[in-house]
């Protein structure tokens, strides 16, 4: 009912904006379409005359750059056209489209040093040496506004992130799991040290080792960790402390750029009813998941083809819509970025990786499980194929909020 009438949200079933993960993604994203156009009528009368943005191809990031951080933030909420300089023709939509598209793409060439590729998912985050750039904090502040002008114009980007940027957006707290997505093999490591005994095994200390153009530095996560070892009864606030350092201490005042040049033109309590997830969906789209391509590259153990498990879980995926593709492949993943050269391209943890699907041997009640790492799905032997639906769509959903990651 949601679906068709989105206006119930401001009147009688407000109440639910209380409890977003009652609400199916499209409905969130038409609540904050409306909640955009109402910040667009506040401008009323002051609304400001269309700005137009002059801008050499050769120097794109730099003449956007200057001229969009000139403006207000009345002005960049308001029309922008864009003009490159020395080609005729009227901005009708087009042109800032695909000002968009060569922007971004510009503001993450590893050549600009303002972003990195994280370790295996093509999602970028912030480069920790992005501090030789003169003007750093500027820019972040300014990929900030970028972001933000896209969301708020409903212009989708071609730009990933990985999860804890989505997260900082929405103000929402950071797990260890997280780290998943940065640094899948770290990530291992952790697990493990959190699983298992560490005494005489892992010489670890309260302390961070990183690398800043060829010299070794060495970030203490407390006062004087590097000479206090980690021990099976303080791992756990050593996981908590050193995860909170990579992906967001080291890089902290890039975050609070970016996320202050964002929330200038898209606020916070804008995209409160979104989840990390759903932030990505909203910015850069639904991706066009080409279901038997995933099919084709997928691999089983315990399972066969002919497994009637398997049947009902493609029969179940293929009527799935594309925001529950989406949540799958976010599930099993850990993005919706689907690769240029199809999913026989997929990257794991340690170069290519299939698609997997592993048999677990459990009840009806148990949920799938994902271990992104691996691209890999564990699906349980459910006894029908409404059982499989009904547990694989609640985990997806539940999962892209935080839960069944392992």
């Amino acid at each position: 009912m949601l679906k068709q009438r989105p206006l119930l949200l401001s009147g009688p079933m407000k109440i639910l904006l209380s409890n977003p993960r009652l609400l199916d993604f499209s409905v969130k994203r038409a609540e904050i379409r409306t909640r955009i156009k109402k910040l667009r009528e506040r401008l009323g009368h002051n609304r400001p005359e269309a700005r137009t943005l002059h801008i050499r191809r050769d120097r794109i990031l730099e003449d956007s750059f200057r001229q969009l951080n000139s403006r207000s933030i009345e002005e960049i909420r308001g029309k922008i056209s864009i003009v490159f300089v020395g080609e005729e023709g009227m901005d009708g939509g087009g042109l800032i489209k695909e000002w968009f598209t060569i922007l971004a793409r510009e503001v993450f060439n590893p050549n600009i040093a303002l972003f990195e590729l994280s370790h295996d998912k093509g999602c970028y985050q912030p480069n920790q040496n992005s501090v030789v750039h003169p003007d750093y904090l500027s820019y972040f502040r300014f990929v900030g506004r970028l972001v933000g002008k896209a969301l708020f114009d409903d212009i989708l980007l071609n730009a990933y992130f990985t999860r804890p940027i989505y997260k900082h957006l929405l103000g929402q707290q950071l797990t260890y799991e997280d780290m998943e997505g940065v640094d899948p093999d770290y990530y291992k490591s952790l697990k493990w040290m959190l699983e298992n005994s560490v005494e005489g095994v892992m010489e670890y200390t309260f302390s961070d080792t990183t690398s800043y153009f060829g010299e070794t530095q060495v970030h203490d996560l407390t006062e004087n960790g590097r000479n206090i070892a980690v021990t099976d009864a303080n791992k756990f606030e050593y996981v908590n402390l050193i995860t909170a350092h990579r992906m967001t201490n080291a890089v902290k005042d890039q975050l609070a750029a970016l996320v202050k040049g964002f929330e200038e033109v898209v606020p916070r309590e804008t995209i409160s009813i979104l989840n990390a997830s759903e932030l990505e969906l909203l910015i850069s789209g639904t991706p066009d998941i080409d279901v038997e391509d995933l099919r084709a590259n997928t691999e089983y153990t315990g399972f066969t083809v002919g497994s009637k498990q398997i049947q009902w879980f493609w029969d179940v995926v293929r009527e799935m819509n594309k925001e529950d593709l989406a949540r799958l492949l976010m599930f099993c993943t850990g993005t919706s970025k689907v690769p240029l050269d199809g999913f026989g391209a997929l990257q794991g943890m340690q170069g290519p990786q299939r698609f997997q699907i592993h048999r677990q041997h459990a009840d009806d009640s148990k949920l799938p499980s994902a271990h992104t790492c691996f691209n890999q799905l564990d699906l349980h032997e459910y006894s029908s194929k409404q059982i499989l639906r009904d547990r694989l769509l609640y985990a997806i959903v539940e999962g892209c909020e935080g839960f069944g990651f392992i």
